[in-house]
């Protein structure tokens, strides 16, 4: 597997949101809070890789099935959010975080947050 199989989601000169984590962008003011806005999947883990994650851990090592499927678990809850984003007039969501809980022993939830801003350049 290649770097991309564990890169983050689009950025914003392809989704035209921009994310970050801060609280606010160089050069950039915010002109208008719109709110919070989140991006919410759950995943299964199937027998196979739960087997295999099992075996794994027994001989230590990434178990890289599953770092593979919270990625792209990842990118699906922040695609979710930047279309949220997008959907409500935002160009940007500032102080994005992820929270990933267990979802009845049978899953995980991920949710990227954050707060959904219009941003325009700073004057002056």
């Amino acid at each position: 597997m290649g770097i991309d199989d564990y890169g983050g989601g689009a950025g914003a000169h392809e989704s035209g949101v921009l994310v970050v984590t801060t609280n606010d962008v160089p050069g950039y003011r915010v002109e208008r809070v719109i709110g919070e806005v989140f991006g919410l999947t759950v995943r299964s883990r199937h027998l196979g890789s739960q087997i295999g994650a099992g075996l794994k851990s027994m001989i230590g090592g990434e178990l890289r099935g599953l770092t593979k499927t919270l990625v792209q678990t990842r990118n699906q809850a922040m695609d979710r959010l930047v279309e949220q984003a997008k959907a409500r007039g935002a160009n940007a969501v500032l102080m994005m975080r992820f929270d990933v809980t267990d979802a009845a022993d049978v899953g995980t939830e991920v949710c990227a947050y954050g707060t959904a801003v219009v941003l325009v350049p700073a004057s002056g």
